[in-house]
């Protein structure tokens, strides 16, 4: 398997540490989104959309590119079930799945930098809209994870709602404030997620592309 993706990507985290969590071994393909990588013909043609991750598989013989941190570590799920990254029963993964929704597309989406250009662009401060939406969406998952939290946001395992949390997390601190005494339960299980082996692995910082000036 070979993942295309970017060290400071909050997508391209997720599906780190889904095959982390699962063990499975890939090629890291570096993609310079700062340099505008994601739009040339090579990327293009492995994402039409442009954005990274894309997991690169072989089945059937075949070359295949999967685009969406989503779908990809729903085909991560279905293809290597033996450590599964989704709760047991349907109701727990339903809850997991709003979760892992609410972040991928009610709060990553609206500070994503094409946006925050686009705000700045229209005369906007980006700063203040990302403080807005993204302190809004964390509000929403600490209530959430209230409900359904053990050692994790999903009981006592690991899931893709965590996978999900972490990188949300992350960009939330490089474009906002997280206020730590607003959402105890999230910076709870943010911590005991960084206790994990292949959680630091996956981290940023640690990427063979990461720039730490």
């Amino acid at each position: 398997m070979k993942l295309f993706n970017f060290w400071r990507s909050s997508a391209s985290y997720r599906v780190r540490l889904a095959l982390g969590f699962k063990g499975l071994p890939y090629e890291y393909v570096a993609v310079n989104l700062t340099k505008g990588e994601q739009h040339e013909a090579p990327h293009r043609s492995r994402n039409p959309w442009g954005g990274v991750p894309v997991l690169e598989v072989i089945e059937g013989g075949k070359t295949v590119q999967l685009p969406q941190s989503v779908a990809i570590v729903e085909y991560l799920e279905e293809r290597y079930p033996e450590t599964p990254l989704f709760p047991k029963t349907p109701l727990e993964r339903a809850r997991m799945r709003a979760m892992v929704e609410l972040v991928n597309s009610g709060i990553q989406p609206l500070h994503n930098l094409q946006i925050l250009n686009k705000v700045k662009e229209l005369g906007s401060d980006p700063k203040a809209w990302s403080e807005l939406w993204i302190g809004k969406g964390l509000d929403a998952l600490e209530a959430m994870a209230k409900d359904t939290a053990g050692t994790y946001l999903c009981g006592d395992a690991f899931t893709f709602a965590d996978a999900c949390l972490l990188p949300q997390l992350y960009g939330a601190r490089r474009f906002a404030t997280v206020d730590a005494n607003r959402l105890p339960t999230l910076v709870r299980v943010e911590a005991e997620c960084m206790k994990l082996d292949f959680v630091q692995k996956a981290r940023p910082e640690n990427q063979p592309d990461a720039v730490t000036t």
